[in-house]
């Protein structure tokens, strides 16, 4: 749903949700799908249609494979802290926060069920706190 600046997301139990998606992120999707489609017009099999993201045989990237694409990213960077995954949706659920969105939001936009799994993900900064009860007035 790019005209309207979505993406589906395909969670845990197969729940659908509808994410917004960035104007920068947006070009560099469709750069990859451009990409993509280049490199399917030269491959003989072609099994990716409803994924994004997909291996180098053309099948939907695995939980595992992810993980180790992520592994070999930061260990290339030099980065000694264990990242995985989680850690990527931990952090946007705190800049989220951070900027200003709502926990309500986040909670929209991670797919939780329970407002109380999206406060466990995200760690509230104190400064970021006072300026909030610092702008309501009284």
């Amino acid at each position: 749903f790019f005209g309207e600046g979505y993406i589906r997301v395909l969670g845990k139990g197969s729940k659908q949700r509808l994410v917004p998606i960035g104007r920068v992120a947006q070009e560099f999707v469709m750069r990859y799908l451009d990409d993509r489609k280049e490199e399917e017009g030269r491959a003989t099999k072609s099994r990716g249609e409803q994924y994004l993201f997909l291996s180098n045989r053309r099948t939907k990237l695995s939980r595992v494979m992810v993980f180790n694409i992520i592994r070999q990213a930061t260990e290339d960077a030099g980065i000694t802290k264990r990242v995985s995954p989680h850690t990527f949706r931990h952090s946007f659920a705190t800049h989220l926060l951070a900027g200003g969105a709502s926990i309500r939001q986040v909670q929209d936009m991670l797919g939780h069920e329970n407002i109380t799994t999206t406060e466990i993900y995200t760690h509230l900064n104190p400064d970021h706190l006072r300026e909030a009860i610092e702008r309501i007035e009284l």
